[in-house]
């Protein structure tokens, strides 16, 4: 009988629990957001990184086996391999990373789920939203864990922002501002690096590429923060440098809503206006991604660019701007995501490890048998990967209309 991972007893509201060994984690892709996200899983302390489908070309694939101390006998020159082989093992990986261009997303996620392999997938999700519903119709169906990798929804700051909103800090929320600006497409020439191409190629990247790599990113964000639905947008695109095939930039209205049960999301009432801008030729801006709801009781603004604060305006009292570190109006649950004393910053890498932390314990729990309370972990899991096609869905079918508002 295989042992527990989890103890027999879990305080949910407390820190989270320790696992009895390491989960065991495969790679699928092997580009440079890959081998930050496999610092961050070793970061998380619950996860071994023991197998990998890294290239097709052995000759790429080497170095990298090396770089990640991985064995050369459980490297596979394809996802397909990887899962029936990795699935047949009695120390077989639990889950795998998916960090492969977009187009390949889809197959990879399907191939390790028909083995009982847990996912945790880059975004996008999908190219297509076809392809995004019948990934969220597997994983519900099977009871498996399918995170998705909208990772800054794991900042402490974000999490405190969150519960703040949810608490009525702000009041009733009345517009919403989201932007995610970029300056590493400005020289014309970086197009031609290979990490950029596919993202620039419509086979590979889908039928965007600044909205379906960072637009989904701030669109998530948004709802997640404000607990709003996106329920309608309009959308113009624009290629504002060098010429390219897909756009670098856009500019979009918003309609947000409550959820209302039994109805789509365009039909809700209460509807809370907002905006999204996204581009990648913004030069002084490396990462951008800033957030604003403004309430009727005050507002709050979060910047990725200094993510350790988390700026509080309540109507006719001082600005608060809450820190880094344990105490001072830091609620447990974000606690339970602090990786560093009191005065030490926290940035990208600890929010990709509280990720993985929260996808370990959920992956745990499901082989336990575990249903945890709905409220435990808050990670990005495929519905919300299936709402970021649906956004990318309509901000495409807006633009290709000449910017007209589009349900999501």
């Amino acid at each position: 009988m295989t042992a527990a991972l989890l103890p027999d007893r879990i305080d949910f509201d407390g820190p989270f629990p320790p696992q009895s060994r390491r989960l065991r984690l495969g790679i699928v892709g092997s580009g440079r957001i890959a081998a930050m996200q496999v610092t961050a899983a070793r970061l998380s302390g619950r996860w071994d990184i023991l197998a990998g489908a890294l290239s097709s070309d052995p000759e790429k694939a080497r170095p990298r086996d090396e770089t990640w101390y991985l064995d050369p006998a459980r490297c596979y020159a394809s996802f397909d391999e990887m899962a029936k082989q990795e699935a047949a093992l009695d120390d077989g990986v639990d889950a795998v990373m998916i960090t492969t261009p977009n187009h390949l997303h889809y197959p990879a996620a399907c191939a390790f789920l028909e083995q009982g392999i847990d996912v945790l997938c880059d975004k996008p999700l999908t190219n297509e939203r076809s392809e995004a519903d019948d990934l969220l119709a597997r994983t519900r169906e099977t009871g498996q864990v399918f995170g998705v990798s909208y990772v800054m929804s794991c900042s402490p700051r974000v999490r405190q922002a969150r519960e703040l909103v949810e608490k009525g800090t702000v009041g009733t929320i009345n517009q919403i501002h989201v932007e995610f600006m970029q300056d590493w497409m400005t020289p014309a020439e970086v197009a031609d690096a290979d990490h950029v191409k596919w993202r620039l190629d419509p086979a590979k990247s889908g039928k965007t590429s600044c909205v379906g790599d960072i637009g989904t990113h701030a669109a998530h964000l948004a709802r997640f923060v404000s607990g709003l639905a996106l329920a309608e947008l309009r959308a113009d695109f624009h290629v504002c440098g060098a010429p390219k095939p897909l756009e670098d930039t856009a500019f979009m209205n918003l309609l947000f809503a409550e959820h209302v049960p039994g109805q789509s999301s365009g039909a809700a009432a209460n509807q809370v206006p907002g905006t999204l801008m996204v581009t990648r030729l913004a030069p002084g801006n490396r990462g951008g991604l800033r957030l604003r709801i403004f309430g009727s009781r005050g507002g709050i603004a979060w910047d990725l660019e200094h993510c350790d604060q988390l700026k509080v305006s309540i109507w006719g009292q001082p600005d608060q701007l809450m820190t880094r570190g344990h105490g001072h109006g830091v609620s447990p649950a974000t606690e339970r995501l602090l990786h560093s004393a009191r005065g030490f910053g926290e940035g990208i890498l600890e929010a990709w490890a509280n990720l993985y932390t929260e996808f370990a314990l959920a992956v745990a729990a499901r082989r336990d048998g575990i249903s945890p309370p709905d409220d435990w972990l808050s990670f990005p899991q495929v519905s919300d990967g299936a709402q970021g096609v649906a956004f990318v869905d309509a901000a495409f079918r807006s633009h290709q209309a000449g910017g007209q508002w589009e349900a999501v």
